[in-house]
């Protein structure tokens, strides 16, 4: 059994763990995780901000949460932070803990763009505004007081399949230049299952049913599409992209995407550095009041991104 306090593990399960079947329960497990950010519990799951200034645009409808350290001096690097929540669930500030962490560490300044949701947005909805993320902050970093030269891509679970994809699309685009990626138990496979799978069926946080039922809403009509902006590991090439720097979790049914995505990476001869928490799970990084390994994980990020 994961090491968590009996309490606290039956929060996760109570409270995270749903099944969503269709558009209504989806509208709804909405509203409950929006909710988990005003309770109580708010500052022992979540943390609080690193001491960064925060601010939001819109970008033709889509609001961008922008972190910028206090004293920040001169042209920063800049990152771009992609949310998880199964391509359907999650806000900006879903990860504003690391966000703002990454800001304060590295000097850099962390743009979290949100991305249409499914199911009323099915792909390639979220590819396309991911897309649109980048090109407008290598447009505008200078503006923002940021260095378009210095570009890295970051992002969690659905935001790490993001994060991947538009690495991809970088490259056989010839640009904007990306100088890092950071996935964090990314999802890469649409459809192939994974040891991990079922080894971890039951959770917590996400459970191999949800994994299912997440992948159908995304895909839509497109289910079965086995297009390499759906799933990241089915590029025709790996080479030439961003050195990267992969986390995942052992108690976690998505684990062996990474280290598939890792192997891909590295077998193409693209810089990878691979690290597995063993005592964490899911979702973990937006936890730090619950998984210890939050923050060892951050400093992680942190010195790689330096």
């Amino acid at each position: 059994m994961l090491p968590l306090r009996t309490r606290v593990f039956a929060f996760l399960q109570e409270r995270l763990v749903k099944t969503p079947l269709n558009a209504e329960e989806m509208v709804a497990l909405r509203a409950q995780r929006e909710g988990l950010r005003t309770g109580p519990v708010t500052a022992f799951l979540f943390g609080r901000p690193a001491d960064v200034e925060i601010k939001e645009t819109y970008v033709d409808g889509r609001r961008f949460a922008i972190y910028t350290p206090r004293d920040l001096s001169g042209p920063a690097p800049v990152v771009i932070n992609f949310h998880g929540g199964g391509w359907c669930l999650g806000t900006p500030e879903q990860s504003a803990w690391v966000s703002s962490h990454v800001a304060a560490g590295t000097g850099s300044i962390v743009i979290a763009p949100s991305y249409r949701l499914a199911p009323e947005n099915p792909f390639p909805a979220a590819v396309e505004d991911a897309w649109v993320a980048v090109e407008w902050v290598a447009k505008n970093a200078a503006d923002l007081g940021g260095d378009p030269a210095r570009l890295a891509v970051m992002g969690d679970s659905a935001g790490g399949n993001l994060a991947a994809v538009v690495s991809l699309m970088a490259r056989d685009a010839g640009g904007p230049a990306i100088g890092a990626q950071v996935l964090i138990y990314p999802a890469v496979e649409m459809y192939e299952k994974f040891p991990s799978e079922a080894a971890n069926a039951n959770g917590p946080v996400l459970t191999s049913t949800q994994m299912s039922t997440f992948g159908h809403l995304y895909m839509g009509e497109r289910y079965g599409d086995e297009s390499w902006q759906a799933s990241p590991l089915r590029a025709a090439s790996h080479a030439d992209l961003p050195p990267a720097h992969i986390i995942t979790a052992l108690h976690d049914p998505i684990r062996d995407h990474g280290t598939r995505y890792a192997d891909a990476l590295r077998a193409a001869g693209t810089p990878v550095s691979l690290v597995d928490y063993d005592t964490a799970f899911h979702g973990f990084m937006a936890l730090p009041g619950v998984a210890p390994a939050a923050a060892e994980a951050l400093d992680g990020i942190i010195a790689f991104l330096r």
